[in-house]
């Protein structure tokens, strides 16, 4: 099976959390969370281009804080206009993005780019919220297998 988030290929990483154990690699994690993401996970300034079709769109950094829960590693971000960072995973010297297909055929660069904070990132009670509801709808999903 094929995927189309960036580094998916490489993306073999074993989960550190056992409460997470289910979930064995990043690319079961999407396979998941695609049962999860929906317009009420979408970032709010971002909803008006969500859709089933592109149901990635805003879902980067509550996605990218959730992978590093499972999976360990840090999350990092790519720069975008107008200042907010897209999310996602390093762990050891792999490199992940659950999120990319939100850019269609945009490159992103994944080098050099800052780390991304929780603490930062979930300053805003919306976006803590949002994470939070994503994690559940996972233990659920999890419970239910």
């Amino acid at each position: 099976m094929s995927y189309d988030f960036y580094g998916w290929e490489n993306a073999l990483v074993p989960p550190i959390n056992e409460e997470y154990s289910a979930i064995k690699t990043p690319q079961a994690l999407y396979d998941a969370l695609l049962q999860i993401w929906c317009e009420c996970t979408c970032a709010p300034r971002l909803r008006e281009k969500w859709s089933k079709d592109n149901i990635t769109t805003g879902q980067c950094s509550i996605t990218a804080f959730l992978a590093q829960d499972i999976f360990g590693g840090k999350v990092f971000g790519v720069l975008r206009p107008g200042g907010n960072y897209h999310c996602y995973n390093v762990v050891g010297d792999v490199v992940f993005d659950l999120t990319s297909e939100q850019f269609g055929d945009e490159k992103l660069c994944y080098e050099g780019n800052p780390e991304q904070l929780r603490e930062v990132h979930f300053a805003k009670q919306e976006k803590l919220e949002r994470y939070q509801y994503l994690k559940a709808e996972l233990k659920k999903l999890i419970a239910n297998k």
